[in-house]
This record gives structure tokens, C-alpha cells and sequence, in this order.
């Protein structure tokens, strides 16, 4: 179990993570969610041990993470946004290094090595510098002397960055293998691999935790308005015009497109179908595409931080 609480960091006056408060169970896959700056990997350097806070604690299993470091360190693998590998190294050599480094019996380095190897399945590149190995391979490396140690926690910061889609598809497997055998923090800001491994998330904003919970809670909060989307035969400064002719809807998202459609997302009062459907009949754009809307975990999190600039409101 994880325990962060008023967890703070400030440079000077600028305040990179703010008061937070949360707590992770065993177990589980969760993901750190957030736009760029909004203090993620801030927040898995001060748990883990790495940076000291401003203010406020992270107890691993009940252990302090800053008063009994040792012990607590022990019981988390971390991989940093850029693999700390040693390109000279061949990748069991590295992997032996850093099982000394970890203070794993000598008798148990050996096979210890060989088993991550084998889970990341980089087994076959053991003699290869890793001054050669693909991006991919580098990243499963990661992941393999984050799990030296058998240490109870993951923290992986950004793991896919740079990948390409199999490479994605491959870390991704990696990562929902561990659930249920460790706790994994994933921290990215790709919403599609924090929806598709994460049993849980949480939002960061500024520093802030703007939101937190299963995809499916964090949906339910956002549907309780009903959503519609559309797609019209017009350009997008007709279709803004007829939405705001509309009484009790809100203009979430509009975009025209090459083909002189444009896609539309409406909050409405829950009776609004009809008069919409009247409203751009009436102004000659027909509906080509007309659906009932469920909040995306893309929706939520325009919602909860302020990349949320193409949200407008249109209220009569």
C-alpha cells in the first residue's frame, strides 16, 4: 500500500505539485494522467525517494520513503522517463551491475537476471551492446532492472515514449502481466495506453489532482449530462451559428473538415434531439451523423485541465 499525503514541491515561488493527497492499493495497474508540466514525473521522483519534497510524506507498506529510505526503497522498482542503461554494457552485464547495485545475494544474481530477461524478453539480445538495441528493447530493459529485486511496486515513468505501435502493443502486454502479482504506477500522457492497461486513474493539473478514479467512475461523473454528437453537411461558421440558436445546449467541440462537413459535440438539457434535428434542417445543413454521446476518457480529461481550450460555451 502507498500513502502519499500533502504531498508538495516548490522551486522558488513556482509551486510544481500541490497538496497532494491520495492512496494506492496492492495489486493494481494505476495510471498518472496529465498535460506536459503538470508535475507527473515530479510527483514519481518524490515517491520513490529520489527528490526530497517541500512538504508533506509518501509511507510505502508503512515505511517513510525520505526517514527509513532504505527499507523502503527496497520494495519499489522505478524506470525513469530515459532508461538509466550504460550503452557500453552488454545487456546481462548491465542487468548483473545492477543487481549488485541492489545488493542481491550473489548466489541469487544469476538466476535473477535470467528471469527478468526472460519476463521482458530481452533474453535473446543478452551479448548485445546496448548501444544497438532498438528503442523497444531499451525500454524492456527499463522495465527489467525496475523489476530486479522482486520489488512489490513499479513506477514507470512515460515507458512507451518513442515507441512505435508494436512496440507500444509489446510494453503494454508487459505491463498488464504484472497485475496482481505488483502495484504499477504508469505515468503518460497518452489517454489510449492509460485507458487500455490502468485499473484506476488520476489526473494531475498543475500540480494539482483534478480527478480521480476508474475509467468508468470518471465517465459517470462527466455523462451526467447527456452528449450529442453530430456530423453536418456545412462549414463549421454555419454550424456555430445554428448551435447558437438552440436553447439549452452547449457547444463542447466543433470542427470542420476538408469535405465541407463538420463534427460537432453537444451538452444538452436531455430533450434537445428534436429541436436540434429541427434547427439545422431549418438552416439547410443536413445530418449525415447523429448519436447519443458517452464521455471519453479524451473528453475528461479536456474537462478536468485546462488543455480544455476548444470547449466553448454556448448558453441562451
Amino acid at each position: 500500500m502507498i500513502e502519499v499525503t500533502h504531498l508538495t514541491k516548490r522551486y522558488g515561488t513556482h509551486e510544481a505539485v500541490s497538496d497532494l493527497n491520495f492512496r494506492l492499493e496492492p495489486g493494481r495497474v494505476y495510471g498518472l494522467l496529465g498535460p506536459n508540466g503538470a508535475g507527473k514525473s515530479t510527483t514519481m521522483n518524490m515517491m520513490t525517494g529520489c527528490l526530497a519534497p517541500t512538504e508533506g510524506t509518501v509511507v510505502i507498506d508503512g515505511l517513510d520513503i525520505y526517514r527509513q529510505a532504505r527499507q523502503a526503497k527496497r520494495k519499489i522498482g522505478y524506470l525513469p522517463e530515459i532508461p538509466p542503461v550504460y550503452p557500453d554494457m552488454t545487456v546481462e552485464e548491465y542487468l548483473r551491475f545492477v543487481a549488485g547495485a541492489k545488493k542481491l545475494p550473489r548466489t541469487e544474481q544469476k538466476a535473477a537476471v535470467r528471469s527478468v530477461m526472460e519476463r521482458t524478453a530481452v533474453d535473446d539480445m543478452a551479448g548485445r551492446l546496448i548501444r544497438n538495441l532498438s528503442k523497444g528493447y531499451r525500454q524492456r530493459l527499463g522495465i527489467a532492472q525496475a523489476l530486479l529485486g522482486d520489488p512489490e511496486i513499479i513506477i514507470l515513468d512515460e515507458p512507451s515514449v518513442g515507441l512505435d505501435p508494436k512496440q507500444i502493443t509489446e510494453i503494454r502486454e508487459l505491463i498488464s502481466s504484472l497485475r496482481g502479482e505488483r502495484t504499477v504506477i504508469l505515468s503518460s500522457h497518452i489517454l489510449s495506453e492509460v485507458q487500455a492497461v490502468c485499473d484506476h486513474i488520476l489526473i494531475l493539473d498543475h500540480g494539482k489532482l483534478a480527478a480521480s478514479g476508474t475509467a468508468e467512475e470518471l465517465q459517470g461523473q462527466m455523462t451526467a449530462v447527456p452528449r450529442l454528437r453530430l456530423r453536418v453537411k456545412c462549414n463549421e461558421k454555419t454550424a456555430r451559428r445554428v448551435v447558437k440558436g438552440i436553447a439549452g445546449v452547449r457547444l463542447v467541440r466543433c470542427a470542420g473538415a476538408a469535405d465541407g462537413t463538420t463534427t460537432l459535440e453537444l451538452e444538452t438539457d436531455g430533450d434537445r434531439n428534436e429541436p436540434v434535428f429541427l434547427s439545422f434542417s431549418q438552416a439547410g445543413c443536413p445530418i449525415l451523423q447523429m448519436t447519443a454521446g458517452q464521455a471519453s476518457l479524451e473528453d475528461i480529461f479536456l474537462e478536468v485541465t485546462d488543455n480544455s481550450g476548444e470547449t466553448e460555451d454556448t448558453q441562451t
